[in-house]
């Protein structure tokens, strides 16, 4: 990977240790204002309070995530990672959750060289289970 790779990975990378950490706010700052986060397929959310209380809400079951790859593209100043990510989890009567998804992110490249996300969707393969 090239350096910008690296750094859009990064992003990404500190936004997942950050929601498993349940520091909400520093997942905030992953995101461009006016953000778009897909929690669930065919719902797109990009109003930040209520991004900052799913994410919050989602945190409360201690999420735990891999991810089996990373791929990162970059023309200009955008930047698309694309990952296979599973999710372990509890819910509050201790019943295990089990997720997994492909995630597709778009980034920006921001003035002073850091990375936001501008879309996340971990559905990305939502189209083909339909």
């Amino acid at each position: 990977m090239t350096t910008e790779q690296k750094n859009v990975l990064r992003t990404i990378e500190k936004m997942t240790e950050a929601f498993q950490n349940k520091d909400i706010q520093a997942v905030m700052t992953s995101y461009e204002p006016n953000a778009v986060v897909v929690f669930e397929p065919e719902a797109p959310i990009s109003d930040a309070r209520v991004l900052q209380e799913m994410f919050t809400k989602m945190s409360m079951v201690n999420p735990v995530f891999t991810y089996s790859g990373h791929e990162v593209f970059i023309t200009g100043n955008i930047a698309t990672h694309i990952a296979p990510w599973k999710m372990t989890a509890k819910a509050p009567d201790g019943t295990e959750i089990k997720q997994s998804g492909l995630s597709v992110a778009v980034l920006r490249k921001q003035k002073d060289g850091k990375w936001l996300m501008i879309l996340d969707n971990p559905h990305g393969q939502y189209l083909m289970e339909k």
